[in-house]
């Protein structure tokens, strides 16, 4: 009971650095668009399968925490615990120029407590809903003289959630969400002329939006059972149309560069600050349809199809011209024998998968998609403790987003996720003879 006790204490430690971080940047010029980059709502061993989410409910004989589909809550039996980070290696291209970005973040925690064995679950968590992160410069001649517009992005959204997922009947498993999205996306656009033979005032606008609102997201998984160690899992899930709250301010400063490097000094003048009245921002329907079919133990096979009505996406009811977006993903996972003894090689879980997203941005008349390729890894770790399961999950993806026509940028995007899986019975009665 007392390393119970410690456990929890290091825990709520994490949690509190956690809501530090949790608000990291990406490094993504496409990023300004929208809410920034929206992020799946999945853990490490999902993304090593390509994302595939919507019809899993159990992989690799250890309770995972399935957040995209609540209904998936109502198969764990254990207190389950997820603590993972996220790295991500951007690389952006043009036609004449290439650079390269590394993000790092503490990507998510989130917990599961059983409230009737098999058949019931609670689940809460905190995870990133969006980032935004850019850097770039405009340059125009005007007469004689260069002009650089200078804009800038970073901040992002987080959400933290609370569900329960329930076994209604045999078959039939339900579950739903209540989310709180909330961050800060702070956004600067300069304009400068860097004449360094003289010195001059430059002037930004900064427009820092304070975004907070509820969401709700609700799931069914229907079991199709073919033997005794085998079943088609179909899953549906969905978020609502919901209403966040959007508070912006203002604030405009004159600020000199270094006459000799050009490098910038700081702000000098603050020409004015204001405090915008608070808007609507309206989130659409998002759905995600989902099968699998699994060999308990073995392996796991599935693929999901997702769609988003952003083209509906709207602040203070001023449609913001999105693209509805839409996701195919397809992945699976085998371990070759879990009940080796000689080979920890065989108990290992092997992860692959594939997903081609067309996301909400159009900008120069062109779409901008990605492909992205996934494998992961689920590493068990043998404890003495008959009561506790642990699993180190890793997934590394491999993508391409963007294109070099019209004079826009390609990404080439390396992710790596590594995750912490404890299976625990903390909250269970022991009984003594």
């Amino acid at each position: 009971m007392i390393n119970r006790i410690k456990n929890l204490l290091i825990i709520l430690l994490v949690i509190s650095g956690f809501a530090a971080s949790a608000q990291s940047t990406s490094s993504s010029p496409y990023s300004k668009f929208g809410l920034g980059d929206l992020r799946q709502q999945s853990l490490s061993q999902n993304m090593g399968m390509g994302g595939i989410a919507a019809g899993v409910r159990t992989a690799g004989g250890y309770n995972n925490i399935n957040m995209l589909n609540p209904a998936s809550y109502s198969a764990i039996n254990l207190t389950t615990i997820d603590i993972g980070t996220f790295i991500n290696v951007n690389t952006l291209s043009n036609t004449s120029a290439k650079q390269t970005g590394v993000d790092f973040r503490l990507n998510h925690l989130a917990f599961a407590i059983p409230v009737t064995k098999g058949t019931s679950a609670l689940s809460f968590g905190l995870l990133p809903y969006s980032e935004l992160g850019y850097s770039f410069k405009q340059v125009t001649k005007i007469d004689t003289n260069t002009v650089n517009s200078v804009y800038g992005g970073e901040g992002g959204l987080s959400k933290a959630y609370f569900g329960y997922g329930f076994n209604l009947f045999k078959h039939l498993n339900l579950g739903f969400n209540v989310g709180y999205i909330f961050g800060n996306l702070r956004q600067t656009s300069s304009v400068e002329i860097p004449n360094y033979a003289i010195t001059s005032f430059n002037t930004q606008l900064e427009q820092n939006q304070s975004v907070k609102g509820l969401t709700y997201d609700y799931g069914l998984q229907y079991e199709i059972g073919l033997s005794t160690t085998s079943k088609i899992v179909l899953g549906y899930s969905g978020s609502l149309k919901s209403t966040l709250t959007s508070s912006t301010k203002y604030v405009s400063t004159q600020y000199l560069n270094d006459a000799s490097t050009g490098e910038r000094n700081i702000a000098r003048d603050t020409v004015y600050s204001r405090q915008g009245s608070n808007s609507k921002v309206s989130l659409p329907l998002i759905q995600h349809f989902g099968l699998s079919y699994q060999k308990e133990n073995h392996y796991l096979i599935g693929a999901d199809y997702s769609r988003g009505d952003w083209a509906n996406f709207t602040i203070n009811n001023v449609n913001q011209n999105l693209n509805n977006t839409q996701s195919y993903r397809i992945g699976g996972q085998i371990i070759p024998n879990i009940n080796a003894l000689s080979s920890y090689l065989a108990v290992m879980d092997y992860r692959l998968g594939y997903q081609y997203n067309k996301t909400y941005i159009r900008t120069s008349g062109t779409d901008i998609n990605e492909n992205v390729f996934s494998f992961g890894l689920g590493l068990p770790i043998r404890s003495q403790n008959r009561s506790a399961f642990y699993k180190v999950n890793f997934a590394a993806e491999a993508g391409q987003r963007g294109t070099l026509a019209n004079n826009l940028i390609k990404e080439n995007f390396y992710t790596f996720r590594l995750s912490f899986l404890l299976n625990d019975r903390w909250f269970n009665k022991f009984k003594f003879d």
